[in-house]
């Protein structure tokens, strides 16, 4: 599909230049930096830094002709079409979304990392996070991940982890404010549409630390992560302005403290969830799994997880049954079954209020990448809605 892309450039003072003519790139995500910046130094020998995005013709991603704010350090030296972009500041931009703000966090990182020998290269920037990689002799060796201020507990559940079970998540080499994190290099691949055996493989690493944390929720609240456990008006605030737009979804809101009630008399903690357990959130190496990206990470029900890690899986029956059983083992009468059946409409309600969390939080001109989410997961909670005993 990929995508076309149009740059419009800023000096280091932010001052409009123009914009170059549209090249076309490969990957068809609209937060992928990588092929933008070398698509633009491959066709006008020209080094940006990709800030943000400002326009697209599509309302949602992939795909489609993506206009995205530029900055360079040089004059271009190539002619540039007038353009007209709104750059008046905003309270809700990332600090690595404005002229100077990716410059001096390279800087930090580098800085950090102690090592001339290294060639940063942008890998991502939306709204969520930016994202760059220190390259020696062609091969990663560290990275950075910056983050808005709604995911700045993720150095610290890192921490957590990292002191519990070593080699489970990325090794924090050091971390600052503004939500910046120097990352150790994980060999190995994100592994995107992974089948069943890794998925039961990767549910096994994660229950001993989901055991573990569940007796350590001061803990965790106390280290800054979100507290996410049942909030049946936050669920509902979210949904009530989609009523008269989804079928079923009342029906989901009327049942909802019944429903959360049976959930909690099945016994099973709160405790740490990653809050986004898909394959890509692991890379793996042989036999070696690590668990990256827990800017999503809370406080709440451990259920989350497996229905995540579960949800591209053709036939996921053999993992929740092992999930079920490892927690019917470590918490004696509970049942991990009824649970999962019951939480399923509430994960897509909680889904749907995270996304809702990410529209308030960021700027007008990025609500593209997560608008249609809000409506997209109350259906899916109208639609995944089952009966239990007290209908």
């Amino acid at each position: 599909m990929g995508r076309t892309v149009t740059l419009v450039l800023v000096d280091a003072a932010g001052a409009m230049l123009g914009a170059l003519p549209p090249v076309e790139v490969e990957l068809p995500w609209w937060p992928e930096a990588a092929d933008v910046v070398a698509a633009t130094r491959e066709r006008h020998g020209l080094d940006v830094q990709v800030l943000r995005l400002l326009t697209a013709d599509r309302p949602a991603q992939p795909g489609g002709h993506v206009t995205y704010l530029a900055q360079v350090f040089e004059p271009p030296g190539v002619p540039l079409a007038p353009a007209d972009a709104d750059l008046t500041p905003h309270p809700l931009r990332a600090p690595y979304a404005v002229p100077g703000g990716p410059a001096a966090s390279v800087a930090w990182a580098l800085a950090a990392l102690g090592r001339d020998d290294v060639t940063p290269v942008q890998q991502r920037t939306w709204n969520l996070s930016m994202i760059w990689h220190f390259d020696a002799a062609g091969t990663p060796v560290a990275w950075l991940k910056q983050v808005p201020r709604m995911f700045a507990h993720e150095p610290a559940v890192l921490a957590l982890l990292a002191g519990f079970a070593p080699g489970l998540v990325p090794t924090v080499l050091a971390s600052a404010a503004p939500g910046r994190m120097l990352l150790a290099h994980v060999p190995g691949e994100d592994r995107y549409d992974a089948g069943e055996e890794f998925c039961a493989a990767v549910a096994a690493d994660w229950h001993p630390a989901q055991v573990h944390f569940a007796g350590r929720v001061a803990e965790l609240l106390a280290a800054g992560v979100p507290d996410r456990r049942f909030d049946i008006d936050r669920l509902a605030r979210v949904a009530e302005p989609f009523l008269d737009e989804i079928d079923g979804l009342a029906a989901v809101l009327d049942a909802l403290p019944g429903r959360i009630a049976a959930i909690e008399a099945c016994g099973l903690p709160d405790t740490l969830v990653h809050g986004d357990l898909h394959p890509g959130n692991v890379r793996a190496d042989g036999e070696t799994r690590v668990i990256v990206d827990w800017g999503d990470s809370t406080v709440a029900h451990p259920a989350y997880d497996i229905l995540r890690l579960c949800e591209g899986l053709e036939e996921p029956g053999k993992v929740l049954q092992e999930w079920a059983q490892r927690w019917r083992s470590d918490v004696p009468g509970a049942d991990p079954e009824r649970a999962l059946d019951l939480i399923r409409p509430v994960a897509e309600l909680r889904s749907a209020a995270l996304y809702a969390e990410f529209l308030d939080r960021i700027e007008p001109a990025e609500w593209p990448y997560h608008r249609a989410d809000v409506p997209a997961r109350l259906s899916a909670a109208a639609a995944a809605a089952v009966r239990w005993w007290g209908d």
